[in-house]
């Protein structure tokens, strides 16, 4: 579709990189299976040594609200992302020994700087790293890894969910309200922080 603004919201929100060889890969919280299939496949093709899910209960509910998809293969009593993420990538061959979890956030800012402490505090270094995440929510992580690790060069792997995907998120409800809420956020959630990252970074 020729249209201006929806052709730069599209850039904006949706970030797809090729995967390249990095020190880690990280997963923000979420609860559908596909997120760590797609982390485990690339640590199988030897893309990191390392793998770093995300996430608690969301801020927003009160219990984990439970697999989104291929419950009949991940059937865990699950009681976090991490706990859940953790559990698909075992099943899908990566070891426990490569994979550094974190199981307090409850959003994505949390996500994002719980994971810098947990890698820290396994004195693992990282320069280079890969974000999978959902298609959508793709800026809003990148914006919030990058503050937490300023010194790291991210390359961003998304995953399509819901089907909202660059070419078609404006021609649904759904896919107009998850992009300009990713959009507003992107905004609003990021001033202290981009304020930090400006002096770290002394730009």
């Amino acid at each position: 579709m020729n249209n201006r603004i929806i052709t730069d919201i599209s850039n904006f929100i949706f970030i797809s990189d090729t995967p390249i060889k990095s020190d880690a890969i990280f997963l923000p919280g979420g609860s559908h299976p596909e997120q760590p299939e797609y982390a485990a496949e690339l640590y199988k093709k030897s893309f990191a040594k390392w793998i770093v899910p995300s996430g608690g209960v969301s801020v927003k509910r009160d219990k984990w609200p439970g697999v989104r998809s291929k419950a009949d293969v991940y059937n865990g009593d699950y009681k976090t992302d991490c706990e859940f993420f953790t559990d698909v990538l075992i099943k899908n061959g990566v070891p426990a020994e490569a994979i550094v979890g974190e199981d307090k956030s409850g959003h994505t800012r949390d996500n994002a700087f719980l994971s810098r402490k947990a890698v820290d505090e396994k004195c693992i270094e990282i320069k280079t790293a890969i974000i999978v995440c959902k298609a959508f929510h793709a800026r809003r992580c990148l914006m919030l890894y990058q503050m937490a690790f300023p010194d790291v060069s991210f390359t961003v792997c998304p995953f399509s969910c819901y089907n909202i995907t660059k070419d078609n998120w404006y021609k649904t409800e759904e896919g107009v309200d998850r992009v300009m809420g990713e959009l507003a956020r992107c905004g609003n959630q990021f001033t202290g922080d981009f304020k930090e990252y400006l002096d770290c970074k002394k730009v």
